[in-house]
């Protein structure tokens, strides 16, 4: 079905589609906006800009015209590759129903209360305020004031690799207990990790947003159904935690260790790749704290979902290398071996069902 032309406006020189206040695509011509129904959905698309994909109050519709971000007040960066469509994905549901936050701006609802919860788990319920850097010295004489040096609030502070190595160090954020003379008593480390997806949703959004799709960029190669990419908690999240946390650990400040602030599927996501149970830990100069949010249910129209702490738990950096290494969770014996004689034995590759989930691999 293709919507009639008559209920577009057309803007921006005629590069971007809306309908009813829904952000559309871009088409040189808008009368070759079709709208295309893949057939196969495996992530549904919960939030959009901070709202329900169903949700047309007018607050919402504006955000959505504007391309704003409700978390952090500036214009969202999320675009398609193929199209440069601006979408706002937030957060999404797996074919198993497991709803799962993949922006990490998300993390930031509720004026970045996460920096509030990390700092007073940090320092204490003295802490009063957590500031940014531009107001240290307007605040100086004022006790309990923790300083928040990251994206948005001040430049994210670097430290340089050793000897000749190319690039930093550097967390998401800092949060640094100042004294009433502004001078420094201690700090945390903070990273704050979603999870972003493989393949294409841009039919799958356009389809939920009620938006014409048009495929942009014509390639031989089918298209990749979307899914989670949770292979990132291999190649990326371990990795990162385990290099950060040997950083921060030799901090003599850094008496609380590392936080790492993640959705609750990919906590899980982490301590299932494990395979073993890590072993709890008070908060310590090597420590690794894992705190994880999910999202509360949804109340009325034009209402952004509070966030639902669900949990903290205190191990590491020693501990989570020595989980990483084991052999514990390895496939059974010759398993790759029974693999290639199966591959060689078939002349036509197995094609993976719909909405089937990923054999895992044993990448990086």
């Amino acid at each position: 079905m293709t919507p009639s032309p008559s209920r577009f406006a057309f803007y921006m020189a005629g590069l971007q589609v809306t309908i009813n206040g829904r952000i559309g695509v871009t088409a040189e011509d808008p009368a070759s906006c079709t709208f295309k129904y893949n057939g196969n959905m495996p992530l549904t698309i919960t939030e959009v800009f901070g709202y329900s994909p169903d949700d047309q109050s007018p607050l919402v519709k504006e955000i959505r015209t504007a391309g704003t971000c409700p978390f952090t007040s500036k214009r969202c960066i999320k675009t398609f590759r193929d199209s440069g469509v601006l979408h706002g994905t937030c957060t999404v549901k797996t074919p198993s129903d497991e709803e799962v936050i993949c922006c990490p701006k998300r993390l930031y609802a509720e004026k970045y209360r996460i920096l509030t919860d990390v700092a007073l788990e940090a320092f204490g319920p003295e802490l009063e305020a957590v500031i940014p850097p531009s107001e240290v010295e307007e605040s100086k004489g004022q006790k309990g004031r923790a300083v928040a040096f990251g994206s948005g609030w001040g430049k994210e502070l670097r430290v340089p690799k050793s000897g000749d190595q190319k690039g930093s160090y550097s967390a998401d954020w800092i949060l640094a207990l100042i004294s009433e003379a502004n001078e420094l008593i201690e700090f945390v480390a903070l990273e704050v990790q979603s999870m972003d997806t493989t393949g294409d949703y841009q039919p799958e959004w356009c389809s939920q947003m009620g938006v014409p799709y048009t495929p942009y960029v014509a390639k031989k190669k089918k298209k990749k159904s979307s899914n989670i990419n949770w292979e990132n908690v291999n190649k990326r999240i371990i990795p990162q935690l385990l290099t950060k946390g040997n950083v921060f650990q030799r901090e003599n400040l850094c008496r609380k260790g590392m936080f790492f602030v993640t959705p609750t599927p990919v906590y899980k996501r982490v301590i299932g790749r494990l395979g073993t149970k890590l072993s709890e830990f008070p908060l310590q100069p090597s420590g690794l704290t894992f705190r994880y949010y999910g999202l509360k249910p949804s109340s009325a129209p034009a209402t952004i979902r509070e966030l639902a702490y669900e949990g903290q738990y205190t191990t590491t950096v020693e501990n989570l290398k020595e989980a990483f290494n084991s052999t514990l969770n390895l496939p059974p014996m010759n398993s790759i071996t029974a693999k290639i004689q199966k591959a060689l034995q078939s002349p036509k590759k197995l094609k993976q069902k719909p909405n089937e989930e990923k054999e895992t691999s044993i990448s990086g």
